[in-house]
């Protein structure tokens, strides 16, 4: 018997909307399963996902990437075959962006664990953009560390030419490691990708549009993603959840004496309010209006959040 799936869609948009019911109804039966302590692992701080919220969202989530997979390794294998070309490995690349506190950490490594669960068992390696990141010095030399984040504080030719290399299937390709205890590139300290089926890159600017030329053209990171996922919320609550975090942070991260922000370590609930609220305000908040917002549309599938961190609808790019 065929199920009812309720869909809303508009003629005129390139989208169809499944609430999480609908959505979570798509998924096929599949052996994968994943464990509350694997879960706890992988889960953001405060991050309040569940193994409900795996089996009804981020299951079939998995099952479309794998479809989407198969279909894009057919259609090279069969492109290669009719020019003639000796057929390469290509990686299948994924984007996963939005805002700084969206939980799209807690995605990313989701997906890359029930993608290694699934039946074809996948190499499948996840690289964050922060370490695209300028350095400090750098940014300071530049005048732009208050605007770590935006855009312009990452070494986007760097950051292309990685993805292009996974891409081509190069045996070897390295990426800068960031920390965010020192808040800073690690120097001497490299993350190596070694011809993986999957490549997961998450990062608040995966899906900007062009902006470096490389031989004339104008070329992106998302010119060469095979698929990619923007977690999206509020702004209201987004800021919620991100002085949340920072408040919980003063007794974890932040106090260790070699963090970079052990200096809010101390302060009281009055004044790191007043701080997480500032840096939002003239941080997080503008970047995600000017930049990463405007990047949703770009996303082949957005996980839409309720105020309570639940994925309330899913909806796909149908063209």
């Amino acid at each position: 018997m065929q199920m009812s799936i309720a869909v809303r869609q508009s003629p005129n948009r390139p989208w169809l909307i499944l609430p999480r019911q609908s959505w979570a109804q798509l998924a096929q039966a599949s052996h994968t399963t994943l464990d509350s302590a694997t879960l706890e692992k992988l889960r953001g701080l405060q991050d309040p996902t569940s193994l409900q919220d795996v089996e009804e969202v981020y299951l079939p989530l998995t099952q479309l990437v794998e479809l989407y997979r198969k279909n894009t390794a057919r259609m090279y294998s069969n492109s290669n075959e009719f020019l003639g070309i000796k057929p390469t490995r290509t990686p299948f690349v994924i984007g996963v962006a939005g805002s700084v506190a969206v939980g799209k950490s807690t995605t990313a490594r989701l997906l890359a664990e029930l993608l290694r669960r699934q039946p074809s068992a996948p190499k499948v390696d996840l690289v964050t953009t922060d370490g695209f990141l300028f350095p400090n010095d750098e940014l300071e030399r530049r005048g732009i560390l208050d605007r770590k984040g935006f855009p312009e504080s990452y070494d986007q030719r760097a950051m292309l030419e990685f993805v292009i290399a996974v891409k081509s299937g190069n045996p070897r390709v390295v990426a800068p490691k960031y920390s965010h205890l020192i808040y800073n590139i690690v120097k001497d300290d490299k993350i190596v990708i070694e011809q993986p089926d999957v490549l997961i890159v998450e990062g608040l600017n995966v899906l900007q549009p062009a902006t470096i030329q490389r031989n004339g053209q104008r070329l992106t990171v998302s010119d060469f993603l095979d698929f990619s996922v923007y977690v999206d919320a509020d702004e209201a609550d987004i800021r919620r959840w991100y002085l949340s975090r920072f408040l919980a942070l003063r007794s974890s991260a932040f106090a260790d004496p070699s963090s970079y922000f052990h200096k809010y370590a101390t302060l009281d609930d009055s004044e790191a309010r007043e701080t997480s609220l500032s840096i939002w305000e003239t941080t997080n908040g503008p970047n995600l209006r000017a930049n990463i917002d405007p990047t949703r549309e770009r996303a082949t599938v957005v996980l839409r959040k309720s105020s309570d961190h639940s994925i309330r609808h899913v909806r796909i790019r149908k063209i």
